[in-house]
């Protein structure tokens, strides 16, 4: 197997390729000296079982059909692809500090090729599957990531915000990190912050502009360069938008805020490179139709309701390359974007579904899972269309429900009240407002009615695969806060004999609607103390489920991408 580089750091890679480059290394930048601190010698202390670690994640081939793309999107694709790479290298600074030094000493060391692999997969020393645990040395990953001063407080901060109101938007902004100068707290925008790297990136977009043949294509890469340089992404998000029936599905840019475990404030670069499904994605869209009267089928009062955009595309695409925070540790089967609650109200928001990825997690992951961990009546039930619909789903309920709300006369969002609590949240709500949807879409005839039964069976064997990705990560306390709620309420049942879980067909839809009721209201209410309170009551692993998770040793956590885009771009 070739080693997998994740970044572009010229001099890593020849590093531990132990070969010259043809073209000299450019000089660091001012902002890469900055990241790049000496680290202490305890760094180069790597956990025993780091090989183990690493065979969780099975190497993959992302492929896809050349002929389907035309000679002028390759060359749109060849400069996406170099943009990602600079998107990628962005990234290893916002996911903390000294990141670049610790696998710098890895390398001038010669540590285990599995150290270093492993290290590529987490982006960094800490461990995504064992709470930010760290695998290489013992110091703590910060809770703020590279985002804020490792001295830093969330108590220092709000009481900052409190103070300077003028400059309370920039301190909690998406797109700022926060400094200490001469003791102050300083929101420097990301256009400063990283300006050389999206200086690049930013050219890099602009030349595949000039070979895209698609008007809202060529559009969207236009502004989204402008947006790297004025950190205004609102225009390059509408723009997004309105990419229609593009043959090429570009996401890049600074999206989600799962990186800030901090304040749930700060948004990662990211970057995601498709090609389009047309005739999946036709047949996907029907279900948009339906928006309205599901978001008035949700338990929650209309008062409460957000009023949005009611556009909802549904793109269904093959995976070709991706970067970044959607990179790191588990891989990504679907997203639903924009996040800036602005252009939700206006234009809603497009699921993105990548059937390529999707397809691999499912036959190499969730399968094997379901064999162990739910009773055998059940494994009939588990298909792979009803998990492709059941992904979709959740990705049309991060749209749904509140988003702009009032709390105490203030105009606010739900991200800005919840804080650090939000991913958890909003991916519980996700992943159970989903669950209703897919109830009433059965009822009106927009889904098979055989879902009806494989709905909730295909549900429960992916609680297994989400909690493996670590219970402190967003996605996988959002499972285990659900899964403990459904099963203390009879929905999910245990047997004893054969140890594994079930369904309680007869209450699984009535439980399901009682918790979203639940989840919608705290949202809407802006609620922080209740939110923590769900999380606390309900977020932590049972001796039933770490029974299951015992027997799970033997299957990948998830798959680990091998782009075959890599190697065909060098033909183009």
């Amino acid at each position: 197997m070739s080693k997998r580089i994740f970044w572009t750091a010229i001099t890593l890679t020849l590093a531990l390729a132990g070969c010259k480059s043809s073209k000299p290394a450019a000089p660091p930048s001012e902002e890469k000296k900055e990241q790049a601190q000496t680290v202490d010698k305890d760094t180069l202390k790597i956990a025993d079982d780091v090989a183990q670690r690493l065979e969780q994640f099975v190497p993959t081939d992302i492929d896809f059909d050349e002929k389907l793309v035309s000679q002028k999107d390759r060359k749109v694709l060849v400069k996406l692809v170099e943009a990602a790479r600079i998107i990628d290298d962005i990234y290893l600074d916002q996911v903390g500090p000294s990141v670049r030094g610790v696998r710098a000493q890895l390398v001038e060391q010669k540590a285990p090729a599995a150290a270093l692999g492993y290290f590529d997969i987490m982006y960094g020393p800490w461990d995504r599957l064992k709470n930010d645990d760290p695998f290489i040395g013992t110091r703590p990953k910060p809770p703020g990531a590279g985002f804020y001063p490792e001295d830093m407080t969330k108590q220092e901060l709000e009481e900052q915000i409190k103070q300077r109101p003028a400059e309370a938007e920039a301190l909690k902004g998406y797109f700022t990190v926060i400094r200490r100068e001469e003791g102050k707290l300083v929101p420097v925008p990301y256009a400063k912050a990283y300006e050389d790297r999206l200086k690049r990136a930013a050219a890099l977009l602009r030349e595949a502009a000039t070979f895209a043949t698609h008007a809202p294509l060529k559009a969207y890469l236009e502004k989204r360069a402008a947006a790297f340089l004025s950190n205004d992404y609102y225009e390059s998000d509408m723009a997004w938008m309105d990419l229609g029936d593009s043959s090429l599905e570009i996401v890049i840019g600074p999206y989600e805020v799962y990186e800030d475990k901090l304040m749930g404030y700060k948004a990662a670069f990211e970057a995601f490179i498709n090609l389009r499904d047309p005739d999946y994605s036709a047949r996907l869209q029907k279900l948009a139709r339906f928006n309205e009267e599901v978001e008035k089928n949700l338990p929650l009062d209309a008062k409460y309701h957000t009023k949005r955009g009611t556009a909802s595309p549904i793109s269904v695409v093959i995976e070709l390359f991706t970067a970044g925070d959607t990179r790191a540790g588990v891989q990504t089967a679907a997203f639903n974007l924009p996040n800036d609650e602005r252009v939700r109200t206006k234009k809603g928001s497009k699921k993105v579904m990548l059937k390529n990825v999707t397809e691999a997690k499912f036959n190499r992951v969730l399968v094997p899972i379901a064999k162990q961990a739910i009773d055998e009546k059940l494994l009939e039930r588990v298909d792979f269309d009803t998990y492709f619909t059941e992904i979709l789903l959740h990705e049309m309920a991060h749209g749904m429900g509140p988003g702009q709300i009032n709390v105490e006369g203030r105009e606010t969002s739900v991200n800005a009240e919840l804080k650090e609590l939000y991913p958890a949240i909003e991916e519980c709500k996700a992943d159970i407002t989903g669950l209703v949807n897919g109830a009433f879409l059965i009822k009106k005839g927009a889904l098979p009615k055989e879902m009806a039964e494989r709905l909730p069976a295909t549900y429960l064997a992916g609680v297994f695969r989400a909690v493996r990705f670590g219970t402190e990560e967003a996605h996988g306390k959002a499972v285990l806060v659900a899964f403990n709620y459904l099963f203390r309420k009879g929905a999910i049942t245990f047997d004893d004999k054969t140890g594994r879980f079930g369904v309680t067909y007869e209450r699984f839809d009535k439980v399901v609607r009682e918790l979203d009721g639940e989840l919608l209201l705290l949202q809407a209410k802006g609620s922080y103390a209740d939110a923590k309170k769900l999380i606390e009551d309900y977020g932590t692993v049972q001796p039933q489920m770490k029974q299951v998770l015992g027997r799970l040793t033997g299957v990948p956590v998830d798959i680990r991408p091998r782009y075959t885009i890599e190697q065909k771009m060098k033909a183009w």
